[in-house]
């Protein structure tokens, strides 16, 4: 064993001896030994493990030596796992390897999620791992289905997405039927706005109505109420609903013999009411009017139109122009004798238009000649003297010459003449100013009668 400086400076202080603390003694550092390389040692570096992979080992002195001097060793990882550092390895003289690895697990990136949808997988992010997708109610997926983790660290297929293909849930009112209102041919119907709901995300963006809006008026009929709804993804659903008015209607009525009807609304829905009317020389006799009842009958009866009878026995001129109040025009006609030339021409004229003269509702009374003789008549009946004098007066018609008034239905003078008229004059002159509104509906509708 050879003896160091510092094994000397041991030894001398155990034996008593201190060196001086001049003494200065240069020792030569110690050189480390080179080891001794040896090629037939077994394990010169320590054995290769590496976790989850191995080590595929060479050596020069065969197929034992896995660590010797000069073993070079191939390293490889498991499936799944991806080698991190140096593929290839050997030992070298100073007992270590020439390089390091590692085997780390591969993984892919995590997935993102997608809108309306989620997935799950069968092992997270590792490899073959398998990621199955689904969607929310009412989206339907589109694209891959299950994507795979891969070797190279990527998923299989692409990214799938959650559409909203299904049309919204729309539920409409029943279909309703409704009377039309007494004297109209409508009714206001109302309802309640559709039941619509998403599907998907339960967001509504447009419901349209098309049709007339609810507690609108609608006419007899059936009518077809239509509501269209829109989702987000413009997806539609429609539903409809009918609404159905109907009115009360009685028999058409017929009007009288003679005579003719004015009713209001159409005539013979519920709540109408005609009225009789009769032609120029008739009267009504009966009811004047009816009603069209809810139970769909009119009330009361029909009247007649009988021919009109005039009482000339009367006392005095007033009772007999009472007669005629609002039922006929009157054309008094004097003349001083029945020779006089106008009273025959304007009697020859009127003799041939008496249809006109009942269509416009006009009487003639003649007054002619001269007291004690004088005449006076309607049609074949004749007035007394006291009535025929009272004429005169109230109508102030004098007995010197040929003269004539046309009297309305309200007796009052309208129109006065000095010479023989046509017929057509006569007529243009009532149809112009004289006639209501319905005897003018009703000259229109029976004008031919006299053609």
């Amino acid at each position: 064993m050879s003896l160091t400086p510092a094994r000397l400076a041991a030894l001398l202080m155990c034996s008593g001896y201190y060196p001086d603390e001049s003494y200065n003694e240069v020792y030569a550092e110690e050189v480390p030994q080179t080891p001794i390389l040896d090629y037939q040692v077994p394990r010169w570096c320590y054995t290769l493990n590496i976790q989850d992979g191995e080590a595929t080992c060479y050596s020069p002195r065969g197929g034992n030596y896995h660590s010797s001097l000069g073993t070079r060793c191939e390293l490889s990882c498991d499936r799944g796992f991806r080698l991190i550092g140096r593929r290839s390895v050997q030992c070298l003289p100073s007992r270590r390897w020439s390089g390091t690895a590692y085997c780390r697990q591969m993984r892919c990136h995590a997935l993102p999620f997608i809108t309306s949808g989620t997935y799950t997988c069968t092992n997270g992010v590792l490899l073959d791992s398998r990621c199955d997708y689904s969607c929310s109610s009412g989206y339907h997926l589109e694209g891959d289905r299950s994507r795979i983790c891969m070797e190279d660290g990527r998923w299989s297929g692409g990214e799938p997405v959650c559409v909203d293909i299904d049309p919204p849930k729309i539920r409409c009112p029943h279909s309703r039927e409704k009377m039309a209102e007494p004297e109209k041919l409508t009714a206001r119907v109302y309802w309640d706005p559709p039941l619509v709901k998403d599907s998907a995300d339960g967001t509504i963006t447009r419901l349209i109505l098309r049709g007339p809006e609810p507690g609108s008026h609608f006419p007899e009929g059936e009518h077809v109420i239509r509501y269209t709804a829109y989702d987000r993804a413009y997806n539609r659903a429609s539903c409809k609903f009918i609404v159905k008015v109907q009115v009360r209607r009685c028999p058409t009525l017929k009007p009288p013999q003679h005579g003719y009807l004015t009713c209001t609304s159409v005539g013979d829905n519920y709540g109408a009411t005609c009225e009789y009317h009769c032609d120029g020389g008739y009267e009504r006799q009966g009811t004047p009017s009816r009603v069209c009842q809810s139970s769909r009958q009119w009330s009361g009866s029909p009247p007649i139109c009988a021919p009109m009878k005039i009482n000339v026995n009367v006392n005095s001129a007033a009772g007999l122009l009472d007669q005629f109040f609002e039922k006929r025009r009157l054309l008094i006609i004097s003349a001083p004798d029945p020779s006089n030339r106008y009273y025959k021409m304007q009697i020859s004229m009127l003799q041939q238009s008496t249809c006109g003269l009942d269509l416009r509702h006009v009487t003639i009374i003649e007054l002619v000649g001269q007291p004690p003789q004088e005449v006076g008549r309607i049609r074949e009946q004749q007035l007394s003297a006291n009535i025929i004098e009272e004429l005169r007066q109230f109508q102030h018609l004098t007995r010197s010459y040929f003269n004539m008034v046309l009297i309305d239905k309200q007796g009052v003078d309208r129109e006065r003449y000095m010479e023989p008229v046509t017929p057509e004059e006569i007529f243009t002159f009532i149809d112009d100013y004289l006639l209501s509104n319905e005897e003018l509906i009703q000259l229109r509708e029976q004008r031919d009668i006299c053609d």
